[in-house]
């Protein structure tokens, strides 16, 4: 279906995409979608009965992660068997729940691993409205001034095979999403305002071939995804960065034109959202010991193989810059900060490398287990475990453990970091953390 927006128009309005500033968490992982806050004065201890602002206990089962804009904290939850899909809405100096919005019924929900829930996508928010998706049972545009359905969509049918996790992205008028099911993969763009389809480009690999003892396959890891996409600018172009199953590609993200592509088969189901800078793209392939690497974008029609021998003489742009397999996460995403990535593994190991040679600076043993993004802000990298200890240490080329906190219950969710204060929700909460705001004298 075709939208009566000129691509000129799309560009245009891709101009007010946000950037990071302190009032808004509008998105996962932030203004832009990498885990970095501006903050300068987050609390760095807490406990049940340290710092804690609010706590608001949150109905259902889901890993989804809170957003905010304005006075308003939106998230997204489910039953447990997955039949009732719903939106919440908190105020966000008092944590008092104002929507409680019942968004769809399933009648007969898909299969969900017992590690996932059906409510794990992330919304996203811009002024006025909160865009919040299940993946293939729906998707909806809600007015948060209001709690009204703007505009509901239902029809993006795919087989999820362990549920979803891919969250929706907004760039200008367009809201962008993936959908890596075990029968259909393919990316979407609506119209933000109307919900109808801008473009819908399917994946251009299908991996079905690469099935155990060489069987087809119809359904299964091999071909689903649960990444979150992102778009970065590279020598003028946007670029819509997106992680399938078994590969990664660039999209024009106003037209869905495949840029460029990267296959990785040795991994499979890639569920972080990548990140950018340095001239170069990083993320880790998916699972089961996937591996980090660094990508140079290249130009139109490249196509490239990770794992094949370096040719330094092959005419593409297009090259994996370095790549490093030892304690990738396959949940948790990565942290780019300033020329230093810091990441976790599933295991509770982190690791400090050198971004533009992946050279590693430290590697050591957290302890726990992670699903959850960690967070970076004033000089400082936040590691959220299952069990719900958080571990603070220095954003810096020395391994140095500042505090451990610990909350009664374990992180799905990743954190949201808005003014100076942290929202973080547990399995069964959410918290707003911040230190005792000073009293004005008389």
């Amino acid at each position: 279906m075709k939208s009566a927006w000129t691509l000129g128009a799309w560009a245009a309005l891709a101009l007010a995409t946000p950037t990071r500033g302190g009032e808004a968490w509008p998105q996962f992982r932030g203004p832009d979608g990498d885990g970095l806050s501006a903050a300068t004065r987050l609390p760095l201890t807490w406990s049940e009965t340290e710092n804690v602002r609010w706590k608001t206990a949150i109905h259902g089962r889901a890993w989804s992660s809170p957003v905010l804009l304005s006075n308003q904290v939106w998230l997204s939850t489910a039953t447990p068997d997955g039949r009732e899909l719903d939106a919440v809405c908190l105020d966000r100096d008092s944590g008092r729940i104002v929507r409680d919005l019942k968004l769809f019924e399933v009648e007969t929900p898909q299969y969900a691993h017992p590690f996932n829930s059906y409510a794990s996508p992330t919304p996203v928010l811009e002024p006025g409205y909160a865009y919040v998706t299940f993946g293939s049972p729906g998707t909806v545009c809600l007015d948060t001034r209001t709690g009204r359905v703007v505009w509901a969509r239902r029809d993006f049918v795919c087989n999820h095979y362990r549920g979803a996790g891919s969250s929706p992205i907004l760039y200008g008028g367009l809201l962008l999403m993936d959908f890596d099911g075990s029968d259909h993969q393919f990316v979407v763009a609506l119209d933000k305002r109307t919900g109808r389809t801008v473009w819908r480009t399917e994946r251009s690999i299908d991996f079905k071939d690469l099935g155990p003892d060489g069987q087809p396959m119809t359904e299964g890891d091999l071909r689903k995804a649960f990444a979150t996409p992102q778009v970065a600018t590279f020598n003028g172009q946007p670029t819509l960065i997106s992680l399938g199953a078994k590969a990664a590609y660039g999209y024009d993200p106003l037209s869905g034109r495949e840029l460029w592509r990267v296959e990785e088969r040795t991994s499979h189901s890639a569920a972080t959202r990548p990140v950018a800078g340095e001239g170069m793209i990083f993320y880790p392939t998916g699972f089961p010991r996937g591996q980090l690497l660094a990508i140079r974008p290249g130009a139109h029609g490249e196509v490239i193989d990770a794992n094949a021998p370096s040719r330094p003489d092959a005419p593409t742009q297009l090259q994996v810059v370095w790549k490093v397999k030892r304690n990738v996460p396959c949940k948790p995403s990565i942290l780019l900060v300033h020329d230093l990535i810091f990441l976790i593994d599933d295991g509770g190991i982190a690791s400090c490398l050198e971004a533009r040679t992946g050279t590693e600076v430290w590697r050591e043993r957290v302890g726990g287990n992670y699903s959850a993004s960690p967070l970076s802000a004033a000089g400082r990298v936040y590691f959220f475990s299952e069990e719900g200890k958080t571990t603070v240490i220095e954003a810096s080329r020395r391994f140095k453990v500042l505090a451990q906190n610990q909350l009664d219950d374990g992180f799905m969710a990743s954190p949201a970091v808005v003014g100076q204060a942290l929202y973080l929700r547990t399995k069964r909460c959410l918290y707003r953390i911040e230190w005792p705001q000073p009293v004005a004298a008389n």
